[in-house]
Parts: C-alpha cells; sequence; structure tokens
C-alpha cells in the first residue's frame, strides 16, 4: 500500500515503514513506527463500513475520555490515522474491574451522542433504531442463514412477538444513539488513566443498551460468569446510572430485543463478503444466531 504509506507520512513523522498486521474483508490494519519509539496505526475500511474514519474521528473530538485520539482522516478513502491505544484488555484476561470503570463513560457518551443521532445516519451509520428492526428482521429472516430449516422457521415465527417488543422498547422513551455493537475485549484498550474504544466499524444507530449484548457475551464465554453472577448486576448499574433511576427491567427487555439486532447487523458483513470469504465468516455466525434462537421461547 505505497498510497497509503505516502499519505501516512504526510501526518507523521516516521520511522520506518508501516507494517500490515492484518488484512480482512472489511478492513487492513497497519503498525506505523513513528520517530521517537511511539507507534501510530492505521485503518483502511472497506465500503461495507465506510463511515469508521468519519463517525471514529467526530467521538474522539467529544469524547476523549474513551476515544483514542485520531491524527487524521480520508473519509473518501475510508482511511484513519489513530495514536496509539495502550493494551488490549484482552491481554489482560478481560477483568470485570476495568468494564465497570468504561460503562458509565461509555454511556454518557451515547447520551451525549443521540442530539447527533441524524447526522450519523446521513454519515452513513447503519440505522438498526427499534422502530426500524422488525422490517430488518424481515429481511433477515428471509436471507439464506447457515441454520437448518427448523432452526429458520422458529425464527421467521417470531418476527410478529419481535414487533410487539420493539413498540414496548420504544414506549420507555430511551432515544436512539450510536452503539458500538461490537464491545468486547478485543475493541476495550487502557492507557494511563483512561479506558478506551476502538474499532467502531460495526456501530449503528440503534438502542443504546444494546451494547452490553457483547459485552456480556463474552464476560460469560471468556470469563466464566454463570448468568446470576453478581457482575452482571453491577455491570448494569454502572452503566445505567448516566441514564436514570429505574430502568432495569427496560435493560432486560433490551438485552432480550438486542440480540436479535445483533445478529440482523452481522447479515450486514454477510451480505458484502465474496464467496470466498463467507464459508469462514458463517462458521462463527451460527454462535449469534443461536443465542437469539435461546431467546425466541424465553
Amino acid at each position: 500500500m505505497i498510497e497509503a504509506q505516502e499519505w501516512i507520512g504526510e501526518h507523521v513523522a516516521l520511522d520506518g515503514t508501516a507494517a500490515v498486521v492484518h488484512v480482512r474483508p472489511w478492513s487492513t490494519v497497519m503498525r506505523v513506527p513513528l520517530v521517537g519509539g511511539s507507534v501510530a496505526w492505521f485503518k483502511a475500511c472497506a465500503p461495507v463500513q465506510r463511515f469508521e474514519p468519519v463517525l471514529t474521528a467526530a467521538l474522539s473530538r467529544r469524547w476523549p475520555k474513551v476515544m483514542v485520539e485520531v491524527i487524521a482522516t480520508d473519509p473518501d478513502r475510508g482511511w484513519l490515522l489513530m495514536a496509539d491505544a495502550g493494551t488490549r484488555i484482552i491481554e489482560i484476561d478481560n477483568p470485570p474491574e476495568v468494564w465497570l470503570r468504561l460503562l458509565p463513560h461509555y454511556a454518557e457518551l451515547q447520551r451525549g451522542e443521540a442530539a447527533r443521532s441524524g447526522e450519523h445516519l446521513e454519515s452513513g451509520v447503519p440505522d438498526l433504531r427499534p422502530n426500524v428492526l422488525p422490517e430488518r428482521y424481515e429481511r433477515f429472516v428471509g436471507s439464506d442463514l447457515p441454520l437448518n430449516d427448523h432452526a429458520q422457521r422458529r425464527l421467521r415465527g417470531f418476527a410478529p412477538a419481535l414487533s410487539k417488543l420493539c413498540d414496548e422498547l420504544a414506549k420507555a422513551a430511551i432515544p436512539s444513539t450510536v452503539q458500538h455493537d461490537d464491545l468486547h475485549m478485543g475493541n476495550v484498550y487502557v492507557r494511563d488513566d483512561r479506558v478506551l474504544v476502538l474499532d467502531w466499524g460495526d456501530a449503528s444507530i440503534g438502542h443504546p443498551f444494546w451494547s452490553l449484548v457483547v459485552t456480556f457475551r463474552f464476560l460469560e464465554e471468556r470469563n466464566g460468569l454463570a448468568a446470576g453472577d453478581p457482575w452482571f448486576d453491577r455491570l448494569r448499574d454502572a452503566y445505567l446510572e448516566p441514564w436514570g433511576s429505574g430502568l432495569r427491567d427496560v435493560f432486560d427487555l433490551a438485552l432480550r430485543v438486542g440480540i436479535f439486532a445483533h445478529a440482523v447487523a452481522w447479515l450486514r458483513q454477510r451480505d458484502h463478503l465474496p464467496p470466498s470469504e463467507r464459508l469462514a465468516f458463517d462458521a462463527d455466525y451460527p454462535v449469534i444466531l443461536n443465542r437469539a434462537l435461546a431467546r425466541v421461547s424465553a
């Protein structure tokens, strides 16, 4: 990526050549060595998440407590150059204590961005608001999902119930806003006294509480927390504190609906994959689909 290397060099003092860290269908990431021994990170986003540089830069300007510094962007090419964010918490075993520090600040970001949801939609952030989800779900269940026929019929049969749940969720009057939708230990970093959220390429405008569907999933799977573990209540309450009191029932409803929103969101990525990449994607997608199926009869 000679062109990218030249662009990076216009914005930082390089100490060598940027090295490719990974190439995926939705993005390419490069490590950028800088004069003085520090590093920066370059990300080239595929069209499916071309909105990410604009979104990341906007959030970084307004919410430095939870966002890494953005050095430069090229929205037309989907390029994003960021300062180093520190240590991923997957490398320190995803401690719940770090989430306890992060979630109130993340909630404040969401509350503050609610008034800008229209701007984010105009810049290409996907629309997955509760009033839009039932229509998106109908398309989802009409797709050729990597599930057996019985499982697909169960998902299709849940469509009327999901529509009612979305109506109920809307009545709680929590505004739609940006939600990360991939908020797990691989995308959260610790640097000095800050906990930072990166990789907004899966974000959407939706119900804010849906963000914790992924967070809680990996605390369960990675950390082995059982469903009734006190940590889940502590993290829920820390996250809800900026939103106000009396929202635990709304939170529970949002998590039930949110797993279906998450499954629907994955279809967007899948639809943009070439056939050669879809097989690997479909090895993981059923994990999400089966978690949604578990909530059909909940």
